[in-house]
């Protein structure tokens, strides 16, 4: 009875009808998860047709039910950036009753996901030994801050102090500036993106043995795995990174231009690119110096290439110079706001835009 009720008792957050049969379909996932990483990762895989069950804390809900204004009713636009697609109960995990209806949920769910203290889920009796008696089968994913072992793993896992410790702050903002935290919480989203792959893995292990088995992602090693060259570069050359603000270390240009009015972003990623930039700026002599003739040369003699680039972009606004760059083949795009980002018309006709909510509550 305790399953049947809790099952009836979740009610849908938010999302579209149903059309097509979607890839997930028919899979059910129990979540567990607060904040950020854990629920972008759920909703993607709603998104994909996944039946999602968020769990909440009884009274309060989700922490970022409260992180506004803005609000939509009475949720804030933060918590339904992450929580469409879900239905939504709420279990007190510390009452013994609590406890029984997680596992009376996860004997008929293909995944349960947490993002809990080390430890902390196992003193409830919901560890991942403690579910896999009672559904041996599930895909049970675990979000820490810094894992589940080490001299870190006790610790409280926010995006912006893991941003700091990976290194990703140290290379991130004004070349002879502060470190600066990227704009949106990019190691909370990318732990999200790689929970979300791994779960989709496991389902398919699952498939083919019949066991569930524990997939254990985290912000830190997430984050550190996203540093990718720059990683490779100390590892391989004991190379330390700066901060280069929008400019990149190993190609020129390869950066923000200011205009006019605005700012424009070139990228060459060879050397016949950077021809067609020089023709675009009437400068077409300057590809052919031999200071700028190679990507390598062109890094070496960075700072007198950008200054007389910088100088003819200020020339222009940046329309006269999006009109000139169109067709050209070379990477290009203005700094656009987000009220400018919205009205851009490829962005308009990508499907990924959407304000339709709705918000029932449900509580046991």
């Amino acid at each position: 009875m305790l399953r049947q009720a809790a099952v009836r008792g979740c009610r849908r957050l938010s999302g579209p009808g149903t059309g097509n049969v979607k890839p997930l379909e028919g899979v059910r996932i129990l979540d567990l998860t607060r904040v950020l990483a854990g629920p972008f990762a759920t909703m993607i895989l709603g998104d994909l047709g996944a039946e999602i069950i968020k769990v909440e804390r009884p009274g309060a809900g989700d922490d970022t039910r409260a992180w506004g204004p803005p609000f939509v009713g009475t949720e804030s636009a933060y918590f339904l950036s992450v929580n469409r697609n879900k239905k939504s109960i709420a279990v007190n995990l510390k009452d013994p009753c609590g406890a029984r209806i997680i596992k009376d949920l996860a004997s008929v769910c293909d995944v349960l996901m947490e993002n809990y203290i080390p430890g902390k889920l196992a003193d409830m009796g919901l560890g991942y030994s403690h579910i896999q008696e009672v559904a041996p089968h599930i895909v049970y994913c675990s979000i820490t801050g810094y894992g589940q072992t080490g001299p870190m793993s006790q610790r409280a896992g926010y995006d912006s102090i893991v941003c700091a410790v990976s290194g990703l702050m140290h290379i991130t903002g004004p070349q002879d500036g502060d470190p600066v935290r990227p704009g949106v919480a990019m190691t909370d989203l990318a732990t999200g993106l790689y929970s979300h792959g791994a779960i989709m893995a496991g389902l398919l292990q699952k498939a083919k043995t019949g066991k569930g088995l524990h997939i254990d992602c985290n912000l830190l090693s997430s984050q550190v795995a996203c540093l990718t060259h720059i990683a490779a570069n100390y590892l391989t050359g004991r190379k330390e990174a700066k901060r280069w603000g929008t400019a990149h270390e190993s190609i020129v240009p390869y950066q923000a231009f200011e205009t006019k009015d605005g700012y424009l972003v070139v990228g060459t990623g060879n050397d016949q690119q950077f021809s067609v930039v020089c023709k675009i700026l009437s400068l077409p002599s300057l590809s052919q110096e031999p200071r700028f003739k190679t990507n390598k040369l062109r890094v070496q003699n960075r700072r007198e290439l950008i200054g007389i680039l910088c100088a003819r972009f200020r020339d222009k606004t940046t329309q006269n110079w999006l009109e000139l760059f169109e067709g050209s083949g070379v990477p290009y795009g203005p700094i656009n706001s987000i009220q400018q980002a919205f009205s851009e018309p490829q962005v308009l006709l990508s499907d990924s835009v959407t304000s339709r909510h709705q918000i029932p509550s449900h509580h046991l």
